[in-house]
């Protein structure tokens, strides 16, 4: 059965009809771990393009850590850690208007609002505009993260997603789901199927950080974490298959 517009959805519903998408900085580097890899964000637009052609409504927020990011600049260099976080927030602006530009030449038209005002580039995030840009078919991503320091674009996305009524939380990660310790340094990792945001904070599990795991459990927002680089999976999630491992209250 198709959701309703602004219902929250249980562990295993079948299909979403609104996401928020959450992509790292690191995703669009590629192979290089540093900056834009063309490759790269002309498949991921692709993906976003099929599932945006199956009808289901997309926000999108992609990280910075591709170029910078402020906490580790605050810690290692000892900068100011309000500026190192603005520092981060102007990287994911550029994260965003590459991805738009590749996702409007596959044909998806798009638009970014930023939290933070640069009109020459992109939209301020108005969240009643974001959601006629949605309404009327359009892809948004937003940028810039909350616009305040000491908050990551984790927490930004799930910020967004309950602004917009989005369903649930897609994290696109290069893991297949999550797991109780790093499966490409351990054999042994175990995948968990579904998790509660108790367990997740509880066993300290890497899924978002912990401010973005309370506010996902005080809005009902489940989180689905699956692996971006196997061709067609954010489509088969958005559909409702089971992928990777679900985030939610039971």
């Amino acid at each position: 059965m198709a959701a309703i517009r602004g219902q929250k959805l249980h562990c295993g519903a079948m299909k979403y009809e609104r996401i928020l998408l959450k992509l790292s900085g690191e995703a669009l580097a590629g192979p290089k771990g540093f900056g834009l890899d063309g490759a790269v964000l002309s498949r991921i637009a692709q993906e976003i393009k099929t599932v945006h052609e199956a009808g289901v409504t997309l926000g999108i927020v992609v990280g910075g850590g591709n170029f910078f990011r402020g906490m580790k600049a605050a810690v290692d260099q000892g900068m100011d850690r309000s500026m190192a976080d603005y520092m981060g927030m102007l990287a994911t602006v550029q994260n965003s208007i590459a991805l738009q530009d590749y996702l409007e030449r596959a044909g998806v038209v798009t638009r970014v609002q930023s939290a933070i005002e640069m009109k020459e580039l992109a939209e301020p995030f108005i969240p009643r505009r974001a959601n006629r840009h949605l309404e009327k078919g359009r892809i948004v991503i937003f940028a810039a993260g909350t616009g305040n320091p000491f908050f990551t674009t984790d927490t930004a996305a799930v910020l967004r997603a309950t602004q917009i009524d989005a369903q649930a939380i897609f994290k696109a990660t290069d893991v297949d789901g999550v797991y109780d310790k790093d499966p490409q340094k351990h054999d042994d990792a175990v995948k968990f199927q579904e998790l509660t945001y108790l367990e997740v904070l509880e066993k300290g599990l890497k899924v978002l950080d912990s401010t973005a795991i309370t506010l996902s459990m005080d809005n009902n927002l489940p989180i689905v974490v699956f692996n971006m680089e196997v061709e067609g999976n954010i489509k088969r999630a958005a559909m409702g298959e089971k992928i990777g491992t679900t985030v939610c209250h039971s």
